[in-house]
């Protein structure tokens, strides 16, 4: 029975990553198609986008009274982003950042963070969940009014999708990001009964794979050139989960931790390091391959706290 469900969980993986990868590139194009600025494209329409699995998993989580496996999920993913991917990603391509957009974008994903971690001790209700939504939307009102027309990306591709194309492959992988969300949770959540494995380590691991659309799409436009897009899109997953991914989830049902205090250690360590690559971002207007290294090891310390 394990073995079966170790076969749905990867299965479950397997299309989420997939969908997740067809909705973003769908969703890119015919946001550039339209012409909005890269900065803008890779915090919004990206860094939403490669959190589909994260608030898919969200959802079937809460769904099921799986709130551990939930957490898990989102703070594996956040410590994910900003030690591994950033990492990988800069040594495909050493990251150029400005020190504005690393002042004002980071300081959005600390205090996401800090809502999070405040909102964890006692729960989250639905009207929190709620709340958490509309400061995400009034986020990214904010972001449009200062960043989403002042500068008209030069990437758009001569043959680029139109948005009659766009559309439905959109459809196409969120279809496909629903069905993996429903087997990797109910898969996680029998294994981790099976084997007595807690829930919420079982949620951080599947936050490490659910981190891979991040540094697939960070990574090829850095690639690429794409600064706006590589940039914009590692800082902005980790604004919109620990509010959206995590308020979604709210929405279908309250969210609680089953020993809050359990989790203490891991949920502040992903605050710490992210002020650590925060403050290496700032200090060096990028992250170099040298850094690179530096980031990628900072993951390591967080898998003897889960």
């Amino acid at each position: 029975m394990v073995v079966v469900n170790a076969a749905g969980l990867f299965a479950g993986l397997a299309l989420l990553l997939v969908g997740a990868d067809r909705t973003v590139r769908s969703a890119a194009e015919l946001a550039l198609y339209y012409g909005v600025s890269t900065f803008f494209v890779g915090v919004t329409v990206i860094s939403v986008g490669t959190s589909i699995p994260e608030m898919t998993t969200s959802v079937y989580a809460a769904t099921y009274g799986a709130g551990d496996l939930l957490v898990g999920n989102i703070v594996g993913s956040e410590t994910a982003q900003i030690t591994l991917a950033i990492g990988i990603v800069a040594l495909i391509s050493p990251i150029a950042a400005e020190r504005r957009n690393v002042l004002v974008y980071g300081g959005a994903m600390v205090l996401a963070m800090v809502i999070m971690i405040l909102t964890l001790e006692d729960g989250i209700t639905r009207s929190e969940g709620v709340l958490m939504m509309l400061a995400y939307l009034m986020f990214i009102h904010d972001l449009y009014s200062t960043e989403g027309g002042e500068e008209i990306t030069e990437e758009v591709i001569e043959d680029e999708e139109p948005p009659a194309r766009a559309l439905p492959q959109i459809a196409v992988g969120i279809g496909l990001v629903i069905a993996g969300g429903h087997l990797l949770v109910t898969n996680g959540v029998a294994i981790a009964t099976a084997a007595g494995i807690p829930e919420y380590l079982v949620g951080v691991l599947t936050g490490l794979g659910t981190t891979t659309p991040e540094i697939a799409v960070a990574g090829i436009a850095a690639r690429e050139g794409r600064e706006g897009i590589s940039v914009g899109s590692l800082l902005g997953s980790n604004i919109t989960d620990p509010v959206f991914s995590l308020g979604v989830g709210a929405l279908v049902a309250d969210v609680t931790l089953a020993d809050p205090a359990a989790v203490a250690a891991s949920v502040t360590y992903m605050l710490v390091v992210s002020l650590v690559v925060l403050g290496l971002l700032y200090w060096r207007r990028g992250i170099g391959r040298r850094s690179a290294l530096v980031c990628m090891l900072l993951y390591l310390p967080s898998l003897a706290l889960f």
